[in-house]
């Protein structure tokens, strides 16, 4: 399929434009969220319609990411993930459980194992450096 070049720096004007709207929204999410905040307590009126506010243009700017071409690579890439992990066979939990404890058990010994080596190291040094007091 052949698509013109003034049909692509369309697209791409387009794209430059809601990428740039987008992060407008996001720049006032996070000046409105600090600018009309009020008490700590969740239950007052103002919080709820704050968080109300939030959540909508939350929504809104990432409707707006996914029109443009990245954003639309991006939603295909996540249902393409989506399949991906419905494929992986994950472990039984008696197994999960077993490799858990063996990695802690692994760590715990090596662990002691270079507490133990810089230990004896740094008794050698202290000898070494207190012989020619």
């Amino acid at each position: 399929m052949l698509v013109s070049n003034e049909s692509q720096d369309t697209n791409t004007i387009l794209d430059k434009f809601k990428w740039g709207l987008v992060l407008v929204l996001i720049a006032f999410i996070v000046w409105g969220n600090f600018y009309f905040a009020g008490p700590n307590d969740i239950y007052q009126p103002n919080t709820i319609v704050r968080i109300i506010v939030v959540v909508v243009i939350s929504l809104l700017t990432l409707l707006i990411a996914f029109t443009t071409r990245k954003g639309k690579l991006f939603f295909v890439f996540l249902q393409e993930s989506r399949k991906e992990l419905r494929k992986v066979v994950w472990p039984a939990r008696k197994e999960t459980v077993h490799t858990t404890l063996l990695i802690a058990a692994i760590t715990i010994i090596v662990g002691l194992a270079l507490w133990g080596m810089d230990s004896l190291f740094r008794s050698i040094v202290f000898y070494l450096t207190s012989i020619g007091r």
